[in-house]
C-alpha cells in the first residue's frame, strides 16, 4: 500500500490540486487565471505563458519543477493556434527535460484558450 498525498484547491470545487503517488506528482488541469481567480481572456500566449507560470508555482510549492515533467496532456480550444501555443511552450520545457506530450482540440470550460495538466517525477 502506499502513501497518497491530496494537496487541496484552492478554488471551490471538486478536485484536489495536486496528488502524490507512488513517486509522482500528478497536477490537475490548469486554464489561465487572473490574480482575482477569474477565467483571463487574451492572446494564446498570454493564456499559455499564464498557465505554465502557474504550474510552475505548483511544482515549486510541493518541491519539484518543469524539468520533473515526465508528462503533459494540452487542450486547445482551436488547434490554428497550435503554432503559437507551442512556440511559449518551448520557452518553458526545454531539452533534455521534454515531457511526453499529447494536444487536442477541446471545447474548454470559461471559454479560455488552453489548459494544460502535467505529472512529474519525484524523488
Amino acid at each position: 500500500m502506499s502513501d497518497i498525498v491530496r494537496t487541496p484547491s484552492a478554488l471551490p470545487l471538486p478536485f484536489s490540486q495536486a496528488v502524490q503517488a507512488n513517486g509522482f506528482l500528478f497536477l490537475s488541469g490548469q486554464i489561465p487565471l487572473g490574480a482575482d481567480g477569474k477565467p483571463l481572456a487574451g492572446t494564446i500566449e498570454d493564456q499559455t505563458r499564464n498557465v505554465l507560470d502557474r504550474i510552475a508555482a505548483t511544482l515549486a510549492a510541493l518541491g519539484s519543477g518543469l524539468e520533473d515533467v515526465v508528462r503533459a496532456t494540452v487542450w486547445l480550444a482551436d488547434l490554428d493556434e497550435f503554432a503559437r501555443f507551442n512556440a511559449v511552450y518551448a520557452d518553458y520545457f526545454k531539452a533534455p527535460h521534454l515531457p511526453v506530450r499529447s494536444t487536442v482540440q477541446a471545447q474548454l470550460a470559461f471559454g479560455v484558450g488552453v489548459e494544460i495538466e502535467v505529472t512529474a517525477c519525484i524523488a
